[in-house]
Formats: C-alpha cells, sequence, structure tokens
C-alpha cells in the first residue's frame, strides 16, 4: 500500500480492513482542494489501491442518518444520498469517510462480518451520533455492541478545537469536555464517551491521535485553510470486509 496511506488492522479481525489517506494521496472529494480531473484519477486508484472491488461514499451534511448497505459509487459522479453514516456485510465494498478535521470513526463487529463508517464533526458529536449510529447499526444487523470494535481517524486535537461561541454552539451539558482557558472542547474523548454510552467496551475504542490542523502538512484540515484564506482537500478514511 502507498506511503500516502496509513493502514490499520484491528486486533483479532483479521477480514477487516482499514485504512487513512493523507495530504501526499491527494484530495478524494471531487469539489475543491486541486483541480477535477486529478481527484478523478485519484478516485479511480482508490479501488485496486486497497484490494477492493469497489467503494461507496455519501453526501456528508452533519446529520444523524446512516445508510444502510450501499450501493459502489460511480468515481466520476459526486454523491446524492444524504447522509453521515454508512454500515455494510457486502465483502469488497470499501466504504469511505471524507474529513479535513472531522472526526472519521470505522467500526467492525467482532465476526469480521458487518462494518461501518461514521462521519462525526462537532456537530454531530452535539447531536449524540456516534452513540446512536452504533445503536442502529447493532439494531439493524442484531448485533451486541460489547463484540463491536471502533478507530478514530486523524482530526481535530484537544488544542486545536477552539470554540469561541460555546454558550451558544454547545451548551452546559457538554461543559465536562470544555477547556475554558483554550476555549475549546475535546472532541476525541466526547467521541470516546458516545461510543461508549453505546456499549463499547473502554478497551475496544481505539484512536490515530494526529491533528489534523497541527499536521497541517500531512492532512488536510479546513481549520487551518481557512486562516491561511485557501482552500482544502479531503482525505478519506475507509473500512471494508476482504473478500475470501
Amino acid at each position: 500500500m502507498s506511503s500516502a496511506v496509513i493502514p490499520f488492522q484491528f486486533p483479532g479481525i483479521p477480514g477487516v480492513g482499514c485504512a487513512f489517506s493523507t495530504r501526499a494521496f491527494g484530495s478524494v472529494s471531487l469539489s475543491g482542494g486541486q483541480d477535477r480531473s486529478v481527484s478523478e484519477k485519484l478516485r479511480f486508484s482508490i479501488a485496486p489501491l486497497l484490494g477492493v472491488e469497489a467503494f461507496a461514499e455519501v453526501h456528508q451534511v452533519h446529520g444523524v442518518r446512516t445508510l444502510f448497505e450501499p450501493q459502489a459509487q460511480n468515481p466520476l459522479q459526486t454523491p446524492s444520498e444524504q447522509a453521515d453514516g454508512m454500515a455494510t456485510s457486502r465483502p469488497g465494498l470499501a466504504l469511505m469517510i471524507k474529513t479535513a478535521d472531522c472526526q472519521p470513526i470505522l467500526v467492525a463487529h467482532a465476526s469480521g462480518r458487518f462494518v461501518m463508517a461514521i462521519h462525526s464533526g462537532w456537530r454531530g458529536n452535539r447531536q449524540d451520533y456516534p452513540r446512536l449510529a452504533v445503536e442502529e447499526f447493532c439494531s439493524h444487523y442484531d448485533l451486541d455492541p460489547h463484540d463491536l470494535w471502533a478507530v478514530r481517524g486523524p482530526s481535530l486535537g484537544p488544542a486545536a478545537s477552539e470554540f469561541v461561541n460555546f454558550a451558544e454552539e454547545w451548551g452546559p451539558e457538554f461543559l465536562p469536555w470544555y477547556d475554558e482557558e483554550r476555549r475549546s472542547v475535546d472532541l476525541w474523548m466526547l467521541a470516546r464517551r458516545q461510543l461508549e454510552a453505546a456499549g463499547l467496551m473502554p478497551g475496544h475504542i481505539l484512536g490515530l491521535d494526529l491533528c489534523t490542523f497541527e499536521n497541517w502538512r500531512m492532512f488536510f484540515s479546513y481549520r487551518h485553510a481557512r486562516r491561511m484564506g485557501s482552500e482544502d482537500g479531503r482525505q478519506g478514511s475507509f473500512i471494508w470486509i476482504r473478500s475470501a
């Protein structure tokens, strides 16, 4: 696998693959960050790079909808289905989440037969989407949350997630995760607590503790690009069931 992609393997689940792309890989989005023709060519390389048949994606809207059993995506088309999560039992189909500071959360069942990908920006955390998505995942496939593993990919770290209008944007129930001195919210810890509330065992919740803002040379970062007055791309986070 290319050095521009970070592979990840869940402990004891060899049938599930995960990967996180970096800035060096290029923007996986068809809009912004680079010329569209470059993005189109890159998107055609995703499936062979991961060793899968195809990938699926959604039009992410910072909501709480999860799409089950999505269809393979035409790499040349912008996704039209609005959702912020996907789940599948189909081997060979990679689920792709696009981020540039938001948290990509990849979830796998211990059997290796079911996987889910979650896009959770701060609005998703505020709506408790990680918990809601896991609960719906378990209900849809009749799974026990104790048998799930989750990994959070590169995203906005605790020191960089500043919210100057915390009271209006969040509310008092989120004070335990708010650092008043820094005026920042620990989104990593908040997402962890939401996954635990859904029933995941604490030891099954893993994370790549790489802040996209502080490591903007390695990852796309919406906040860093906005500070510099420029436009940035999106990295991809992928999870798939390996074909037999």
